[in-house]
């Protein structure tokens, strides 16, 4: 629901997203702002698709172009735990949003650390956020370490993370979020396994894997249907921008002119739990660096007593969601085509990429660990 003095979210599903904003991040903020019963709290962004400098301006820009600049974006972690930097720009581009270019954002980055963030907004409204994560977990592995009783202060964790029943799209056993940190993955499941191994009634995580987000493939046909609902406009033209480096992609490597757009598809199953079926199952994650590292490890057969940590996805409604995600989307962009219509042109601002004056620097956070970030679990 909206305020209709303000059209900003009344009431309705408080979210924290953490992002680390690519080509399919990007669509995910446009889906969340699109929904009316989603309450955007606060975005947190980080390494993964591209750099955290990157993915953090683009969040900003994204949000801009949507009409919600108001929303605050944190930076995070800059770099996995324990292991080097991987950024993937043959997927997401050089700067992670394909061919297309936003102007400079307006809005400043938060003075705040993104797991900061997190923690903070997870203490004032104890029971009532949701976090959705879409790229590697290394901000929630910080705010765990932080803040161990997170996961009772959240109301619930879903993440678009892991390949359950279905090979890797990094390795052939690992998912790209997994991949780029797994011992922050074994630190945020970690800890939601002793948080269920305390209280049975603890919400458990929710994971969506490869086995389901890859069945929401968008097609051509999807963005016609979008760019007809929409009109002309910028964020018509930056979808089309966008998606085409992404569709590029697909053809190359999956087979397909078209593209899975994973984290659009997680935010829309945290906003209608309809869209999805789940099995509990206790999920752990392979760090080992041998052949099977960033494997997500599910107890299917109960093999080892464990208590389920996760409730992994098994089923999920694709149609319903790219329906939806056509009409949300696109009605977002006819009010944006249609609010931008009523101005004047402005004098497009410097291309995304640069590096913002007077913030604080990106942090590292590795110097924070101990040599076995497991250690600080048990």
């Amino acid at each position: 629901m909206r305020d209709a003095a303000t059209g900003r979210p009344s009431q309705g599903i408080p979210l924290l997203l953490d992002v680390d904003t690519g080509i399919d991040d990007a669509l995910a903020l446009l889906y969340a702002v699109a929904s009316p019963e989603a309450e955007l709290v606060a975005v947190t962004a980080l390494h993964g698709n591209a750099p955290v400098g990157d993915t953090e301006r683009n969040t900003r820009a994204v949000l801009e172009l949507a009409g919600r600049a108001d929303v605050e974006v944190a930076a995070g972690s800059a770099a996995p735990l324990l292991r080097p930097l991987e950024t993937t720009p043959e997927t997401h581009g050089p700067h992670g949003l394909g061919y297309a270019a936003l102007p400079e954002p307006g809005s400043p980055r938060s003075d705040r650390f993104g797991p900061d963030v997190i923690v903070d907004a997870a203490r004032e409204r104890p029971g009532e956020l949701t976090l959705v994560t879409l790229g590697p977990l290394t901000n929630l592995a910080v705010a765990v370490l932080a803040e161990p009783k997170l996961p009772r202060l959240l109301r619930r964790w879903i993440a678009m993370a892991g390949a359950f029943r279905v090979p890797g799209n990094t390795t052939p056993v690992s998912e790209w979020n997994i991949h780029c940190d797994p011992e922050a993955a074994r630190i945020a499941l970690g800890a939601w396994q002793a948080a269920v191994d305390a209280d049975e009634a603890q919400p458990r995580a929710t994971l969506m894997g490869l086995d389901v987000t890859e069945r929401a493939r968008l097609l051509p046909a999807h963005l016609d249907a979008l760019a007809a609902r929409a009109g002309d406009g910028r964020l018509t033209a930056f979808a089309r921008d966008a998606l085409r480096y992404y569709f590029e992609f697909h053809a190359r490597y999956d087979g397909f002119y078209g593209a899975f757009v994973h984290d659009p598809f997680v935010v829309a199953a945290a906003l209608d739990g309809a869209l999805i079926r789940t099995e509990s199952v206790s999920v752990d994650v392979d760090a080992s660096h041998g052949p099977g590292d960033g494997q997500t490890i599910a107890d299917w057969r109960r093999t080892t007593g464990r208590r389920p940590n996760a409730d992994v996805v098994v089923e999920a409604d694709a149609h319903a969601f790219l329906d939806r995600f056509v009409e949300r989307v696109g009605g977002l962009a006819a009010g944006r085509a249609g609010q931008a219509g009523a101005q004047a042109v402005c004098h497009p601002k410097a291309r995304i990429g640069r590096s913002s004056p007077n913030r604080p620097a990106f942090r590292d956070v590795r110097p924070i660990l101990s040599p076995d970030p497991m250690a600080t679990m048990e």
